[in-house]
């Protein structure tokens, strides 16, 4: 049930700015802004103001002042909550925002939850649950990449895919259903070569937004990039490069780094997280072979392996070390980082040149230390993903409930094929695809609990 309190929270980020937002919520909203605003230019009240519209005045407790305001005003249902909705602009002070926050609970609203405000919205329809969910993800991006793809969800992007889905299934049920109410006449109302091209196009819709959750979890959390290479040929130097701070300590002591050092950094709109592994060599230091075995597990992890060789050694050294990685990885775009170039040896880097390279190979000439060529090799980074080529429609699917949903519904979907192709009955049939609808409905809300609800938005901003 919807509770029918007015809320009121701080909606701007906590602490001292210029100016704070205050937002009250619910069907008492104006009544309780009244009892606080004076508007010096006209005398009336906000409640017999237009709807969204904004007015100066100021608010008071009794003959004490307590600040000079901006409020606008949003009228049910045309509010971001579908409630009467009430901003307050002032001034950034944490000691004005919290005597209006308490002023207005003392005259009848309460603090809002973390996410109630978002929540009011789900529940009041004006948005479905993934594009709520949307809304803390827009919030959280840090990157261009993760702000299209929930501006495309909170526009209703991913809803509409979803509704289109969910409206194939209920026409493929129903005709299923008719079925079973004249088994007794033997009737068949659904064409079975339809209904399996329906199916096989409904599968592979789903298929293909469970299968971007891949995609979309590098978007969300930064491509992970691995950092390898043997020890002493510039990874550190290199990670504190990228960087841009000391990150990772720089020594010549073979050995320097045991474990793996991860930090998250935007570059050019791209967020990158970066993995420095222990240098790979033979070792009988325990504690350092536990470093170099967590080196190779970031390996499969990561989508990028940035393989950093130091050309002061013999090129048959540096092949060696190439051919090592490169049977430890599968799939993933492999940079070499021919480092120290400007002190190398002229025979391995001519021959490093000729090397070949496979289809998810570059080789890039760097001097870490003093960041030659390290534009060109973020460069090639951004090329290895394509973030920037992703679509403000596309579709992407970056958060884990809605993925373990798809894989849910993919399941369920995949039994209807195979029943299909099996001949078996309809009402065997009809409760896989009501599965399937469960799970598609869960995403959007439309099949939802409270515990769902509660674990949801338990993680927005309190005043969002």
């Amino acid at each position: 049930m919807l509770d029918q309190s007015t809320i009121c929270a701080i909606a701007t980020s906590p602490g001292m700015g210029a100016i704070a937002t205050i937002r009250l919520s619910g069907e008492k909203a104006l009544e309780i802004a009244d009892s606080v605003f004076q508007s010096p230019k006209t005398g009336k009240k906000l409640a017999a103001e237009k709807p969204n519209t904004l007015h100066f005045g100021s608010i008071s407790d009794g003959k004490e002042l307590i600040d000079e305001v901006v409020v606008g005003i949003f009228r049910a249902p045309h509010s971001f909550t579908g409630e009467e909705v009430v901003e307050i602009t002032c001034h950034g002070s944490v000691y004005i925002q919290q005597r209006i926050l308490q002023l207005l609970i003392t005259r009848g609203a309460r603090m809002a939850l973390p996410g109630e405000f978002t929540q009011r919205a789900f529940l009041n329809g004006k948005m479905d649950l993934s594009q709520a969910e949307a809304v803390a993800d827009l919030i959280a991006s840090t990157n261009r990449a993760a702000q299209k793809v929930a501006i495309n969800q909170m526009r209703g992007g991913f809803s509409s895919e979803l509704t289109a889905l969910r409206g194939q299934l209920l026409h493929f049920i129903a005709m299923i259903e008719l079925e079973l109410d004249f088994s007794e006449e033997d009737v068949e109302f659904a064409d079975r070569e339809q209904l399996k091209e329906l199916v096989a196009r409904i599968e592979r819709i789903i298929r293909k937004l469970k299968d971007s959750f891949q995609l979309g979890n590098v978007i969300k959390n930064g491509i992970p990039v691995a950092i390898v290479g043997e020890t002493n040929v510039g990874k550190s130097t290199l990670l504190n490069a990228l960087l841009n701070e000391e990150k990772a300590i720089v020594s010549d002591i073979h050995g320097t780094t045991r474990d793996v050092i991860e930090d998250v950094v935007n570059i050019h709109g791209t967020a990158f997280r970066f993995f420095d592994t222990a240098g790979i060599r033979e070792t009988t230091d325990k504690i350092e072979t536990i470093g170099i075995e967590r080196s190779y597990n970031k390996l499969d992890q990561a989508t990028i392996v940035i393989l950093v060789v130091d050309t002061q050694n013999r090129f048959e050294t540096v092949v060696s070390r190439i051919a090592k990685i490169r049977k430890r990885i599968s799939g993933q775009h492999l940079i070499i980082a021919a480092n120290k170039v400007d002190h190398g040896l002229p025979e391995t880097i001519d021959k490093l040149n000729e090397i070949p390279l496979g289809d998810n190979e570059k080789l890039i000439f760097i001097a870490a230390k003093q960041k030659t060529n390290l534009e060109l090799l973020i460069s090639e980074m951004q090329h290895a993903v394509s973030l920037d080529s992703i679509s403000e429609d596309a579709v992407i699917v970056t958060n884990t409930r809605h993925f373990e949903a798809l894989s849910r519904a993919h399941e369920s979907i995949e039994r209807v094929q195979l029943g299909l192709k099996n001949l078996i009955s309809g009402d065997f049939l009809a409760q896989d695809i009501r599965e399937c609808l469960h799970y598609l409905g869960e995403i959007t809300g439309e099949i939802s609990t409270d515990e769902i609800l509660g674990h949801i938005f338990k993680n927005f901003c309190i005043g969002k």
